[in-house]
């Protein structure tokens, strides 16, 4: 699975303003036009594809689910959210 977030350099928790400023910054570095390196268009494309998807408010949340069941943020943090969603469900004894 790609990592959306890191081909654009923000952080899971970026705000749309922050994805904007990092597809701005990186479409301007690796534009062909620009950039004469070889690779410059491919990168080019992986930026777009990311910026996509996580400019997309849908197309984010299914990415960050899907991100979610692969653990690919932090295994730990997600193990919580498991477990904490579950102990919200159990009845509380008195």
């Amino acid at each position: 699975m790609k990592d959306h977030y890191a081909n654009l350099g923000v952080r899971s928790s970026a705000s749309l303003a922050d994805i904007k400023k990092a597809f701005r910054q990186q479409a301007a570095l690796y534009h062909p036009d620009r950039n004469p390196d070889p690779s410059a268009p491919a990168r080019f494309r992986t930026v777009q594809e990311a910026y996509d998807v996580l400019s997309d408010d849908t197309k984010r949340q299914a990415y960050d689910d899907n991100r979610r069941r692969g653990l690919l943020d932090d295994p730990l943090q997600t193990a919580r959210e498991i477990w904490q969603a579950y102990f919200d469900k159990l009845p509380l004894k008195s």
